[in-house]
């Protein structure tokens, strides 16, 4: 994997959703982003050695930290720094997020989770992830960010919806 281009450069904007349809109902699905024991089935820093930190609350703020190896055998430290802007249990959640690698900002984003009630029997829900994102260092013209972080967040809500089922 080539290396961050830590030199000044253009900030690149990206907008993408992510959506999702889980077999809970919304207050099901709102809680696993609340409740901090439930949200570490599915929120997880890659790599060893991760450290979480959670105030889930209008202003309060989460930070999760973890040494990762690429395989070449050089390590990242990983840092995810965020605070809540708005939530609104059963509907809504929104949180502005930074991320760096070494110590070097990455990227930072807005993130809002959208939860829809689907007609139907058993409660169901179309969750709607969109962030809006500024890279601020990023590899060659930074497709291949915004690649990884759109994979990531869709790997997130793989794991969202597994945690419905284990919970």
């Amino acid at each position: 994997m080539a290396a961050m281009d830590t030199a000044v450069s253009a900030v690149r904007h990206h907008t993408f959703t992510v959506s999702r349809e889980l077999e809970a109902p919304p207050e099901t699905v709102y809680r696993l982003f609340s409740d901090e024991v439930l949200r570490r089935l599915w929120f997880k820093m890659p790599g060893r050695d991760a450290d979480y930190a959670f105030d889930f609350r209008v202003g309060g703020t989460e930070r999760a930290v973890a040494t990762f190896t690429m395989m070449n055998g050089e390590q990242e430290q990983l840092e995810n720094r965020s605070r809540w802007i708005d939530l609104q249990p059963g509907r809504r959640l929104l949180y502005v997020y930074e991320t760096s690698v070494n110590h070097v900002p990455a990227w930072t984003a807005l993130a809002t989770i959208e939860l829809y009630e689907l007609p139907g029997e058993g409660g169901r829900t179309l969750l709607d992830w969109t962030e809006q994102v500024a890279f601020l260092t990023y590899r060659e013209d930074g497709e291949m960010d915004v690649r990884h972080l759109r994979g990531a967040t869709g790997l997130r809500l793989n794991g969202v919806a597994l945690a419905l089922r284990q919970s």
